[in-house]
């Protein structure tokens, strides 16, 4: 029996990871109580029916214009169920929330945007269920030198499965851990085919559903990048340990494997509400969070190498790690300005990792250290800069 609901912060409300956990606390209103919600401001609309129907103490919105939109939209769907809530507004209102008084943080904002909640959440001893992959690349020392043991629950399927599969043995048996990846929409394409590709083409993942971002760095494998140097960060393997192989049923969502040879797997349908439940329960499981694998159907499982010379972007993220220092914030900073210009039609498809390749390239992680959040912005907006004039 579970005493208590646990107590819930959702960050990114309105987005893919916010909606789907809302779902979870929607179907378990005895395990988990909404306090605060919070979001970019882009879905006004969403984030007023979301509070009118989970009742939360705030609501935050990064965007300052959009506040008197949830207010007014709250007024129309506000029910007599709930307080009207406390609404916050600002750049600093999302990391304002992530410290409220709460049992657990869902960090799910996209982005570079999530450092200062992800940081506000730690200091404030939350428990963070951190699906904001970016903040941890970014962050780096910043981030893990802040989290006590276990205060980080990792939201990805990938991340989350390997929590799962080191529960099955000790972490002096492990030899090494095995991050799947889908190889997204254009596995098997060839280089100069991939010179072609549209957003729209780039948008269509075959097995997961995502925002845009995360579906365009699946496409490029920028994505599988940024989560082999999170595994780097939150499991501390060393990147030779950590090894990327295709998968492209999405099945398998990554493995352990051990040095008496055994590997150790988690296998489900792609759904990201089993690894979000975890991350809202953790170490406990939510019964009915997401279908299972129907056993009575015949279906094959299928691996495959990556090919490195097509989608060179795993190997760049190595690298990156590698170097260390403020390297891998400017892989991802570079990484989600060519993303948009990409979706705005001023660079080809190749180009997205070419450019931050280019990028990694000039600058120089051992001579800017990871020291303050001013640190890792002013790299952050020095990268975006410079793919701004590389893509011009």
């Amino acid at each position: 029996m579970i005493a208590q609901p646990r107590e819930v912060v959702i960050l990114g409300s309105t987005g893919s990871v916010g909606t789907q956990a809302l779902d979870i606390i929607r179907r378990n209103p005895d395990r988990f109580r909404v306090v605060a919600l919070a979001a970019g401001g882009g879905q006004p609309d969403l984030l007023a029916r979301q509070a009118a129907e989970f009742g939360p103490a705030a609501v935050a919105v990064a965007r300052p214009a959009a506040a008197a939109e949830v207010r007014s939209h709250l007024q129309h769907h506000q029910s007599h169920r709930h307080s009207q809530p406390q609404i916050l507004s600002g750049p600093d209102a999302v990391s304002e929330l992530a410290a409220w008084p709460c049992d657990v943080v869902l960090n799910g904002v996209t982005g570079a945007a999530g450092l200062a909640a992800t940081l506000a959440a730690l200091d404030a001893g939350r428990v963070l269920a951190l699906a904001n992959k970016e903040s941890l690349i970014v962050g780096g020392p910043l981030v893990t030198g802040r989290a006590k043991p276990g205060q980080i629950v990792p939201v990805d399927s990938e991340h989350s499965t390997i929590a799962q599969c080191l529960r099955a043995g000790r972490e002096s048996e492990v030899l090494r851990l095995v991050l799947t990846a889908s190889g997204g929409p254009f596995r098997g394409w060839s280089r100069d085919k991939l010179e072609d590709v549209t957003p729209a083409q780039a948008l269509a993942h075959p097995t997961w559903n995502m925002g845009p971002l995360v579906t365009i760095n699946s496409a490029t494998l920028v994505n599988k990048g940024l989560e082999v140097i999170e595994a780097h960060l939150l499991f501390g393997f060393g990147l030779d340990r950590i090894d990327v192989v295709v998968h492209p049923q999405s099945i398998v969502h990554s493995m352990v494997e051990f040095s008496d040879g055994a590997t150790i797997i988690q296998a489900s349908p792609p759904d990201m509400r089993l690894p979000i439940s975890l991350g809202l329960a953790w170490p406990d499981r939510v019964p009915g969070a997401a279908p299972g694998l129907d056993w009575s159907t015949a279906a094959s499982w299928t691996f495959e190498p990556l090919d490195d010379g097509a989608f060179p972007a795993v190997a760049l993220a190595r690298e990156a790690a590698a170097a260390g220092g403020t390297a891998p914030a400017v892989y991802n900073a570079a990484n989600e300005a060519c993303v948009a210009d990409f979706q705005a039609g001023r660079i080809g498809f190749p180009r997205i990792v070419d450019t931050v390749a280019q990028i990694v390239s000039e600058h120089d992680a051992a001579r800017t250290a990871v020291t303050t959040v001013a640190d890792v912005l002013a790299v952050d907006d020095w990268a975006r800069r410079r793919a701004r004039e590389l893509n011009a």
